[in-house]
């Protein structure tokens, strides 16, 4: 089965994720900010995560530039997810590394449809 790894330090928006990723057959962990994130990648990598922007202790564009270091961190799927939708910072994401970015609020199709796109499903 394949993981996904959700960051994001509302635990609301966690929960409603972990529902998505689980009906699209993933097993999901959880993690409140990026160092939480790049602590749970260094023990399991996952296939896929999915990475708010604006957290406390480490954002979600300092966690990406680290996680994409580290031995196989190259590897999974980086999808962000969240409210900064201007063209700045989905470029600066994609620069650093995301695979996909999805604007707040999300739904199932919408996350369904951007792991289609990106393999994953």
């Amino acid at each position: 089965m394949k993981r996904c790894l959700i960051v994001d330090d509302s635990r609301v928006v966690r929960k409603v994720a972990r529902r998505i990723v689980e009906d699209l057959r993933f097993e999901a962990d959880e993690a409140a900010d990026g160092a939480q994130a790049l602590e749970s990648c260094r023990k399991t990598m996952p296939d896929c995560i999915l990475l708010d922007w604006n957290m406390p202790v480490m954002n979600g564009i300092d966690f990406l530039r680290a996680l994409r270091r580290e031995p196989g961190g190259e590897r999974p799927t980086v999808v962000f997810c969240t409210t900064e939708n201007d063209m700045s910072h989905i470029a600066e994401a994609m620069r650093s590394g995301a695979n996909e970015y999805i604007m707040k609020p999300f739904d199932s199709e919408i996350i369904e449809s951007k792991f289609s796109e990106a393999g994953l499903v």
